[in-house]
């Protein structure tokens, strides 16, 4: 069985540890490929953590993949040896449900297979990104565009298609009033995309040593959230309200921002994921809150060939290997993404 060096949590709170995985040998549709980045995002926290239960140990994680071809299996046309790709949050699907049939294999009835630390179709366990390689079938792999440097891309394949979807489902463009809460690996790139497609956006955050970065970013305004007065001069301002915020919140003071018809999407993960509103928060304007998880495979591609062509790449720090400990206690002083240099992943 072909092997990776992949830097891997034995178990819950062990540190990270030098290993190798086992890859499995080419199928006919499969992709070969030798990883040259890897994101670092908050959701790899918590599953290290084991903060939403679940975890499968030993632990390789890392979804915000990109690197080159390196081998394709028989039936494989669509990629090549050489072929800079990514690959995102999902390696495999049921491929018939009617998300799958839709392209939204994000929402695949049986669930997705995640990219790490879930149940592959064959049992085996799926190990991630923080790796020297991997296999993945050929549908399940993203074509990144010539434009996009693969270090700055790889965030895209998992926080840029987070906020670009359903940026894109609610029809942000000219005329929009879209509010960006939170201003880190998500919240940056929301920015970004909002602004480009022609969205008035306000940036939400708690750092105002962020505000030339907002504003560099395309945002008309940043708002400092602990002055309440600041945030009371917004109410009924929004028609989209992005939460990036990986924490809980008082929605009901979030809400009263959004206008008629606003909508307060959800696409940051907390360790506690249960929340609560008043009822009358949603009643009072015709309001809603909708959860968006990632992107399915063909709006992935979109998002890409997207940024490509409006010059959108993620603010990043590129870390090496031995900094990866140090990085997930400090993900929030990171501008805006950590992305590891797999190139310094020695062997075990």
């Amino acid at each position: 069985m072909p092997t990776a060096t992949a830097l891997c949590l034995p178990a819950k709170g062990a540190p990270f540890t030098l290993t190798a995985v086992e890859r499995r040998p080419l199928r006919p549709d499969d992709v070969r490929i030798d990883i040259a980045f890897c994101g670092v995002c908050h959701t790899d926290v918590h599953f290290g953590h084991d903060d939403w239960g679940g975890t499968l140990f030993p632990l390789v994680p890392g979804h915000e993949i990109t690197g080159v071809v390196s081998e394709v299996g028989d039936e494989v046309t669509a990629f090549a040896p050489g072929d800079r790709v990514g690959v995102g949050c999902m390696v495999g699907s049921c491929g018939k449900c009617r998300p799958c049939v839709s392209g939204e294999e994000q929402y695949c009835v049986e669930g997705f297979v995640a990219t790490y630390s879930a149940r592959d179709l064959d049992g085996s366990v799926t190990q991630g990104g923080y790796s020297r390689s991997i296999v993945v079938a050929d549908r399940f792999v993203l074509a990144v565009p010539d434009g996009l440097p693969l270090d700055s891309a790889a965030p895209l394949l998992c926080a840029g298609v987070t906020v670009y979807s359903p940026l894109r489902r609610l029809r942000t463009g000219p005329g929009t009033r879209v509010g960006v809460l939170g201003m880190g690996g998500l919240g940056h790139l929301g920015v970004k995309i909002a602004a480009v497609m022609g969205a008035e956006v306000t940036v939400l955050g708690r750092s105002p040593e962020k505000k030339d970065d907002a504003l560099a970013f395309g945002a008309a305004r940043f708002v400092d959230t602990r002055d309440s007065g600041q945030v009371a001069a917004l109410r009924g301002c929004f028609d989209v309200l992005l939460n990036t915020v990986p924490a809980s919140l008082d929605l009901d003071v979030w809400l009263g921002l959004l206008g008629l018809g606003g909508t307060l999407v959800n696409v940051g993960a907390p360790a506690d994921p249960v929340a609560s509103y008043n009822t009358f928060s949603l009643l009072s304007a015709r309001r809603g809150i909708v959860g968006s998880s990632t992107g399915g495979i063909r709006e992935t591609q979109e998002m890409l060939d997207f940024c490509a062509r409006h010059g959108i790449a993620a603010e990043i720090e590129r870390i090496a290997a031995a900094q990866v400990a140090d990085a997930w206690e400090n993900l929030s002083r990171a501008r805006y993404r950590y992305v590891i240099d797999i190139a310094t992943l020695g062997a075990p």
